[in-house]
C-alpha cells in the first residue's frame, strides 16, 4: 500500500514538473523540496549568490546549474541517515529569478533595499524593504521561523563590495524575544543577508 502512494505522489510531483525537467537552477530560484516520508522537513529554500542553499541534516547543497533531479538526489543522500530507507524527495521550482532585474536585485528603487531572508525561515527569499530598515523591524516581516529554527544564533551576514570581506553578527533573538535589549538595534544595508541556522540536537 505505501509503494502506491508514494508511486501516486511521485506521479503528480512529476506530471506538475515535467516542463522543469530539463531547467538548471540560477541563483536567486526559490526551490520547494518535499520530502514524503517526514512532511516537517517540506519547505521552500532560496539559492543563494554562490549557487547552494541550506537543508536540515543535508547541510549546504549545491544547486547553481544543476538540474532538479541532481538536487534531489544531493538532498536524498544527504537525509538518508536519518531514514530507515532512502527518502523520497521531490524539488520543483516555486519562484524563478526575475531575470529583468537579475544583478540589480528584485526592482528596488533608491529608496529601498534588497534584503535576504536564507536557512529555517517560513518564507525564504529576497524582500525589498525601506532604506533605514533596522533588523528587528526587518525580522517582523520575515514570515516567522521554522520548527527548526536556532532561534539563539540568527545570523546577520554583510558583505563589503570593495574588499569582498564578508562579516557576521550573531543576535540572540529567543532572548529579544523574550525583553532583552539591543544595545543598538542594527540598520540593515542592501544586499545584507538574514540567516537562520537549524537547531541542534536539545537546543
Amino acid at each position: 500500500m505505501k509503494s502506491l502512494i508514494v508511486a501516486f505522489f511521485a506521479l503528480l510531483i512529476t506530471t506538475g514538473a515535467f516542463a522543469q525537467a530539463d531547467y538548471r537552477v540560477s541563483a536567486g530560484d526559490v526551490i520547494r523540496i518535499e520530502v514524503l516520508e517526514d512532511p516537517n522537513l517540506n519547505r521552500e529554500v532560496l539559492v543563494l549568490p554562490d549557487g547552494r542553499f541550506s537543508f536540515p541534516f543535508a547541510g549546504s547543497v549545491s544547486a547553481g546549474g544543476r538540474t532538479l533531479s541532481q538536487i534531489q538526489a544531493s538532498i536524498a543522500e544527504g537525509i538518508a541517515p536519518n531514514f530507515a530507507n532512502t527518502p523520497n524527495v521531490f524539488a520543483s521550482v516555486a519562484t524563478l529569478r526575475d531575470t529583468a532585474t537579475a544583478g540589480g536585485g528584485v526592482g528596488h528603487t533608491h529608496n529601498t533595499i534588497d534584503v535576504y531572508f536564507v536557512g529555517e525561515v517560513n518564507t525564504p527569499g529576497l524582500i525589498a524593504m525601506k532604506r533605514g530598515t533596522t533588523f528587528l523591524q526587518a525580522m517582523s516581516q520575515n514570515g516567522g521561523f521554522s520548527t527548526f529554527a536556532a532561534k539563539k544564533r540568527v545570523q546577520l551576514r554583510r558583505t563589503n563590495r570593495k574588499t569582498g570581506a564578508q562579516s557576521v553578527t550573531t543576535i540572540n533573538y529567543r532572548s529579544l524575544a523574550n525583553g532583552a535589549s539591543l544595545s543598538k538595534d542594527i540598520v540593515l544595508r542592501d544586499g545584507d543577508v538574514i540567516l537562520v541556522p537549524e537547531r541542534r540536537l536539545f537546543e
